[in-house]
């Protein structure tokens, strides 16, 4: 899951990204409300992290703005302020959830996973496509047929949990680069082609029929054969 963090105060950004990059959650951090906001209106984040009391433009603002783009990523504001009137206005701006500073990485993380889950997606410890059975909690993908199974690395998690959510689907390099290495990474082309080197390999290894297919100018799919 990728998470987008916008607050201004170093250290608490800091503490946030630590906490949720712990969790194996993919996170950019901004300090800024327009870059905050351009970040968020790029529609990849499955959550936003938002403080109100932003230089240029505060969390009512971007979370207002963002809902009238039609942006429906969910938004969890946080703010040291606790009078229902802010909260309202927060709730009122199209924001998910509130939650008030100072705060425990528990309910962080407890709230994160309600919005998600609100968004429709389902937190489970494996995904599976044909032959391929992914275990998210030990990183292993295994084949039903041969019993073979492999370890993957971070990179090779993120690109696999994006093929198995939608398999069929062409999914294009640009794509892949935001969602695997970050908004603002220096990834290119040659990033991507090497990492589904590395997931092809993994899947001759364990003797899965499922493949990932290149599309041409396009991107790549997750297809197999009869099984699949």
């Amino acid at each position: 899951m990728q998470i987008l963090v916008v607050e201004d105060e170093k250290r608490l950004s800091d503490a946030l990204c630590h906490i949720l990059r712990e969790q194996k959650y993919m996170v950019d951090a901004v300090a800024d409300g327009e870059e905050g906001y351009d970040y968020a209106k790029s529609g990849i984040y499955d959550c936003i992290v938002l403080d109100v009391m932003l230089p240029r433009k505060n969390g009512f603002e971007i979370a207002s703005a963002l809902r009238r783009d039609k942006v429906t990523t969910p938004i969890l504001m946080l703010t040291a302020r606790d009078a229902v009137p802010d909260k309202v206005k927060g709730l009122d701006a199209g924001a998910d959830d509130y939650m008030t500073k100072p705060f425990s990485p528990e309910e962080l993380l407890a709230r994160i996973r309600v919005l998600s889950r609100r968004r429709g997606e389902v937190v489970l410890d494996e995904m599976t496509f044909g032959d391929l059975v992914f275990t998210l909690s030990s990183c292993t993908l295994a084949c039903r047929e041969t019993q073979k199974t492999v370890r993957l690395n971070f990179k090779e998690t993120e690109m696999l949990k994006l093929f198995l959510a939608r398999p069929r689907v062409i999914l294009s390099k640009e794509e892949l680069i935001t969602k695997v290495w970050g908004f603002d990474s220096d990834a290119g082309d040659n990033n991507v082609e090497a990492y589904i080197s590395f997931l092809r390999k993994k899947f001759h290894f364990v003797g899965s029929v499922c493949e990932i297919v290149s599309m041409k100018k396009l991107g790549y799919k997750l297809e197999g054969g009869a099984s699949c």
